[in-house]
């Protein structure tokens, strides 16, 4: 039994109210992540700070979804990898390249995959990334700019992989086509 409850906009502490808001906004719902986030303030207030700044930033949606997705499935949270397919596919990421990242692989277009390999190696090295690593992002015409920017759509996640884990939250109906297990 999880310790961590699915607050809704009514029963959310006061302070996390802004966070929900904006969430509920961005999406038109509010994600039953959000509502076990909200059990802290500050983490679910912090993600939404970081979550606007991602979204508009130089990526555009199917971009940002092909680094989210393999955040997800690098981190293991079934909970994102199952929203992120959905919203990989509502923004027109080509069924074959999500399903290639939940299977661990490379999507097939060039600049998806050069965008996926950097963030599952961030992830899997810490960030620790050397000039290989770098240089094969670069070649796919990204520039330093776009490599720092990564970094934070893999915070963003990060925050959302963690408390999908930690929390285990229900997968709303929506998301359960999309259900996904790491083993």
């Amino acid at each position: 039994m999880s310790n961590f409850p699915i607050y809704t906009f009514k029963s959310a502490p006061e302070a996390s109210k802004p966070g929900l808001e904006a969430l509920q906004s961005a999406f038109g719902f509010l994600p039953n992540i959000a509502g076990a986030m909200s059990t802290s303030p500050v983490l679910i207030n912090s993600l939404v700070g970081l979550f606007g700044n991602v979204h508009g930033g130089s990526f555009n949606e199917p971009q940002i979804q092909t680094v989210l997705l393999t955040n997800a499935v690098t981190n293991g949270c079934t909970w994102a990898v199952a929203f992120h397919t959905f919203l990989a596919l509502k923004n027109d990421v080509a069924k074959g390249d999500v399903q290639a990242i939940r299977d661990g692989d490379l999507p097939k277009d060039a600049k998806l995959a050069a965008l996926s390999r950097l963030a599952k190696t961030l992830i899997e090295k810490r960030g620790c990334l050397n000039a290989h690593d770098k240089e094969t992002f670069f070649q796919e015409g990204f520039s330093p700019e776009h490599l720092l920017e990564v970094i934070a759509i893999v915070a963003a996640s990060t925050i959302t992989n963690y408390t999908g884990s930690v929390t285990q939250p229900s997968l709303e109906s929506e998301f359960q086509p999309h259900t996904w297990s790491a083993y």
